[in-house]
């Protein structure tokens, strides 16, 4: 796998993680902690919004999601160096 291929799916483990992270966080500071809440509150069918929330493993296109729902709660998400490589001086 490329290097950059590599550098650019490390960047988006640590955009979903701060996605997770801020989205997960501002539910719980609603009270808003079962499946069909967090369902409801996200505007997904709550097994799909529980999974998305809760993995563990980078899956292509979590980012793209998690934005969305942090979109839907108005929630705005600081992603910004999150590449541990354009912070070195090696960007692409």
């Amino acid at each position: 796998m490329p290097d950059t291929v590599k550098r650019e799916q490390q960047a988006e483990r640590l955009q979903a993680i701060r996605l997770r992270f801020t989205i997960n966080t501002h539910l719980e500071d609603q009270d808003i902690t079962t499946p069909a809440a967090i369902g409801a509150a996200t505007g997904l069918p709550p097994a799909v919004a529980a999974r998305l929330l809760s993995h563990r493993q980078w899956r292509e296109g979590d980012v793209i999601a998690l934005k969305a729902v942090a979109a839907h709660l108005g929630l705005e998400v600081s992603l910004e160096g999150l590449d541990p490589w354009a912070e070195k001086g090696r960007g692409r």
